[in-house]
């Protein structure tokens, strides 16, 4: 007869646990093919963006900046259009901007690497002026193929032309700020540009209130919840 100790029993009762938590070995190959197929699908159409010539910004700016980051990324948060800063290196958010996003995501408990963020025009406009109706229109199914394929659960708009384009083409980005929008069953959620906050640091704290109702939903599946409805 074999006697099993009571702190024995519980480290068996532990091990058991753990075994039925943990995901089968098969998830985490389909995770990991899904993951590798979503960064094959977005490079080939950033080549199809690279080659784009649906309106005239490709004419006037350095290259293409079609988005980067985690292609299963959760979470998604998607600007105007490239800078200056941008345009010389290829990459959204990495002038003064991106540096105060990238404060803010730390601030937040989130790693840039874990996000994807895109813009909703590829190609910087003229002296940084907004984007036009007929240039969104050319370039906004890049996007849209974007948020397909990485699937996002949240979706941030920053700024007032993400917010129009992507919640309501009549939103005031001060009366829409600050609270979720569920479309297509992703939650979206508008704040404003890290630019503006540059101009006016008065709304560090709006943008810090609405980081915060993020922070809620994004870390709630690690306690066994979920963000959709």
């Amino acid at each position: 007869m074999v006697i099993i100790k009571e702190e024995q029993q519980q480290s068996l009762i532990d091990i058991m646990n753990s075994q039925e938590t943990a995901p089968p070995r098969e998830e985490h190959r389909a995770a990991r093919a899904k993951h590798e197929d979503n960064r094959m699908e977005l490079d080939r159409l950033k080549e199809e963006a690279l080659a784009c010539k649906r309106c005239s910004l490709r004419q006037g700016c350095s290259q293409v900046v079609f988005g980067v980051g985690n292609p299963g990324a959760r979470l998604m948060l998607v600007g105007e259009g490239p800078g200056g800063d941008e345009d010389r290196q290829g990459v959204p958010f990495v002038g003064r901007a991106g540096q105060l996003l990238n404060r803010i995501l730390e601030a937040a408990g989130i790693e840039r690497d874990e996000v994807y963020i895109a813009n909703i025009v590829k190609c910087r406009p003229p002296g940084n002026r907004l984007p036009v109706q007929p240039e969104i229109d050319a370039c906004l199914p890049y996007l849209q193929k974007q948020i397909a394929l990485i699937d996002p659960e949240i979706i941030i708009c920053l700024g007032s032309l993400a917010t129009k384009t992507l919640i309501d083409k009549n939103a005031s980005i001060t009366r829409t700020r600050g609270s979720w929008h569920t479309i297509d069953g992703r939650r979206y959620m508008a704040t404003f540009h890290p630019a503006a906050l540059l101009r006016d640091p008065g709304k560090k704290r709006y943008v810090w209130e609405d980081f915060k109702e993020v922070i809620k939903i994004y870390h709630k599946p690690e306690n066994g919840g979920s963000v959709h409805e």
